[in-house]
């Protein structure tokens, strides 16, 4: 991985990095030592002058005091930690290797050490989760303190264990009304709460959004490095291979071997893309920024087909901004693919 780092410093050009992100995987099986590594490669082959950001995705049971304070000494300046729930039943559901114990302890323990930049992950949607627990942990998550955090649905993955135990008839398979029913409960909670919902699945205190999710969703060009690992630079789109040891095998100082495939997006490729991220988001769909990127004939068009998301209660116009509705969050990537120009 530090070899891709030094190979692909001309993938950005000479942007001005804002954000660094240690995530997918378990980054927090990394020392101290080896994130310094990794934060002083990229400070040597990138212009990170302006960063701001620097943030380590970390399950709760690796987070010990130990852990945590040596992280100090490292540019980490943000934690996003895997809890998913407060709740025991859940985890054990979803066989995941903490308790909620720890999960108050990681929380906890990171913001008497400083590390006060936290975000937590919570998922919804699981089978067996009542809407009076999840309640629960929408008001555990609240009480800890917590600036920033995301709430996916459950999804379940192709080969996983719980695939197989739901193929089987062993678990009950995860009903999508209830999941919707959560969604909408947690953005009424919020509400409530305090947080905006500046993305379907990222919710801040005012002042607190991640920087880097906010890039993400506004388009905003990013490198990863690692198997797997996605790229975009505004105009191309790259992804990493998946399997680990072939990517380790293949990447090689002399760069012989692409240890990716790209794809370099056509005019309305970029422009359907800004459309499923933008109306993702609390700041919208501009249809002032479309016009003057992609034309006023395309702007037109897309804003008659906006009209029938209009009268569904799915949408609304503000200032030129196309924006979805709480009803409309629940459709959101339907409606976007909807819009799309072919």
């Amino acid at each position: 991985m530090l070899i891709e780092l030094k190979q692909n410093s001309s993938f950005l050009e000479s942007a001005n990095i804002d954000t660094i992100y240690f995530g997918g995987g378990t980054p927090s099986l990394l020392t101290a030592d080896e994130i310094s590594l990794f934060i002083d490669t990229i400070y040597k082959y990138y212009n990170i002058s302006e960063l701001k950001e620097c943030t380590l995705e970390a399950n709760p049971d690796d987070l010990n005091k130990e852990y945590i304070k040596s992280l100090r000494n490292t540019a980490i300046n943000r934690l996003s930690i895997g809890v998913q729930s407060f709740r025991d039943e859940d985890l054990k559901f979803m066989k995941r290797a903490h308790t909620a114990s720890q999960a108050d302890y990681s929380i906890k323990a990171s913001q008497d050490a400083g590390l006060s930049l936290l975000s937590i992950d919570l998922i919804y949607g699981i089978p067996g989760l009542s809407h009076k627990n999840w309640q629960h942990n929408i008001a555990a998550m609240q009480a800890l303190s917590i600036p920033h955090f995301s709430a996916y649905s459950l999804t379940v993955e192709k080969d996983t264990a719980l695939f197989h135990s739901i193929n089987k008839k062993k678990t009950t398979n995860v009903d999508a009304v209830q999941a919707a029913e959560q969604l909408e409960i947690l953005m009424h909670e919020c509400v409530q709460l305090g947080y905006e919902q500046y993305e379907i699945s990222n919710f801040a205190l005012p002042g607190k959004h991640a920087i880097h999710n906010t890039n993400y969703w506004l388009g905003v060009p990013y490198l990863g490095i690692g198997p797997s690992a996605h790229s975009y630079n505004g105009n191309t789109r790259r992804w990493n291979i998946a399997n680990n040891t072939i990517y380790a095998t293949n990447i090689t100082e002399n760069n012989k071997i692409k240890v990716y495939e790209e794809e370099t997006l056509t005019i309305y490729q970029q422009l359907n893309e800004y459309l499923m991220t933008s109306l993702r988001t609390m700041w919208g769909c501009d249809l002032n920024y479309i016009e003057k990127k992609w034309g006023i004939d395309i702007a037109s068009k897309i804003k008659r087909s906006s009209i029938l998301y209009i009268d569904r209660g799915q949408m609304f116009v503000e200032n030129y901004l196309l924006k979805l509705t709480t009803k409309g969050k629940l459709f959101a990537d339907s409606i976007a693919s909807d819009m799309f120009i072919l």
